[in-house]
């Protein structure tokens, strides 16, 4: 990690840290001194007033940890809303619900396009833990979109109603815990986190049962891997989106992230895993770093999600790259609708859409998949590039 001058913590960030330090601490000495990285990644993200996505640092954007596509462009949000109104056309009615809205901009990039389509959801819901996510939110709404607000609503858990239209979550999956794991001729290892001279670091410990059968698996699909490979899994992923989709009477689930079919993500030299940090838009590997302020990542196995797809009651019908399902949405055209006689604004969402489409950039590594329930509905963002053979 470099710039450490400008990675120095001011006063507030500093006293957050401890006080998480202390809670991690105190929940090691609970548990023997030793937790499961899965454990310390979901308290690290998610502890009540002190995980990274349930207190108030800033995350998105310029000001924070990382960029997203909707917060790149808003070319990502009118083209997503040209795919929500075919699904929402198919179903001749319907509501969206958005897990992790970030700041709101795609929300309201979804909406002011499909207002202009003429294809309005009857509710727009959002489910975010963050507070401070959903006061941004309706800043954001109150700004740009003050007209639409009583089309929105917020949740606290996923909706016990059932309903008809779509669901999207757009880079939700990666920040799910995963297990960290060591293979070796020995024997496969679990990592897991200890607390050594008052700093928090990795402790092996012998693979359980279900741990060393799913290794197993994925080295079965990756390859032969070396002495001392390292990767990770999400344990919680099929039951996750079990729970977040089980309202959806009929229509879509729209998925996307950076990640890779099984058999590519666990290749032997990918031997470190995919494991990343994000803080002030410099990414590292090490979560124990910042505490509470930082991101933690994992790449997605998207095998995984499709094996999810059918184990909720879906119909696996597309999975792409993101550069190929802007294309199939004719992101040329939204430029210029957007752009219209302005050559400078048409200049600059070339640029835009430069880093959304380019495999150098996020076109190759993320990618969309839709899950369908009870419609046959036309899925346009997946007519360029059908890649469920990978899988």
């Amino acid at each position: 990690m470099t710039g450490q001058r400008e990675l120095e913590l001011n006063e507030e960030q500093a006293r957050h840290c401890a006080r998480m330090h202390a809670f991690l601490a105190e929940q090691l000495a609970a548990a023997d001194g030793w937790l499961p990285f899965e454990r310390f990644m979901d308290m690290a993200l998610y502890a009540p007033g002190l995980g990274y996505y349930s207190a108030g640092a800033r995350k998105l954007g310029a000001a924070g940890d990382f960029i997203t596509a909707p917060e790149m462009s808003r070319l990502f949000g009118a083209c997503l809303a040209r795919q929500c109104a075919e699904i929402l056309s198919a179903l001749g009615r319907g509501s969206i619900l958005e897990i992790g809205a970030g700041s709101g901009r795609l929300a309201a990039d979804i909406l002011l396009r499909l207002e202009s389509l003429g294809a309005l959801p009857e509710r727009y819901s959002i489910l975010d833990i963050s507070a401070d996510l959903r006061e941004r939110q309706r800043r954001h709404f109150e700004q740009h979109l003050p007209h639409l607000q009583g089309r929105i609503r917020w949740l606290d858990e996923p909706p016990e109603e059932s309903f008809d239209g779509i669901i999207l979550a757009n880079e939700v999956l990666d920040a799910l815990p995963v297990t960290r794991f060591r293979w070796s001729a020995a024997g496969i290892e679990e990592l897991g986190v200890v607390l050594q001279n008052g700093r928090f670091a990795w402790a092996p410990r012998p693979a359980g049962p279900g741990v060393a059968d799913t290794c197993r698996r994925l080295q079965a699909a990756g390859g032969a891997w070396d002495e001392g490979y390292v990767s990770e899994y999400c344990p919680r992923l099929g039951a996750w989106t079990r729970s977040v989709t089980q309202a959806l009477r009929a229509g879509a689930a729209l998925w996307f992230d950076y990640g890779l079919p099984r058999s590519q993500y666990y290749l032997p030299e990918r031997h470190e895993g995919t494991l990343l940090c994000h803080f002030r838009h410099r990414a590292h590997g090490d979560p124990f770093l910042f505490a509470g302020l930082q991101d933690i990542t994992a790449w997605v196995d998207y095998t995984l999600l499709a094996e999810a797809s059918r184990a909720a009651g879906f119909s696996l019908e597309g999975f792409t790259t993101q550069s190929h399902f802007l294309a199939g949405l004719e992101l040329d055209e939204e430029m210029r609708a957007i752009a219209g006689t302005d050559a400078n604004r048409f200049a600059r969402l070339a640029n835009e859409a430069r880093q959304l489409m380019l495999p150098g950039e996020m076109g190759e590594r993320f990618k969309a998949m839709a899950w369908l329930r009870g419609v046959d509905a036309p899925l346009s963002g997946f007519a360029l590039q059908d890649l469920r053979h990978t899988l």
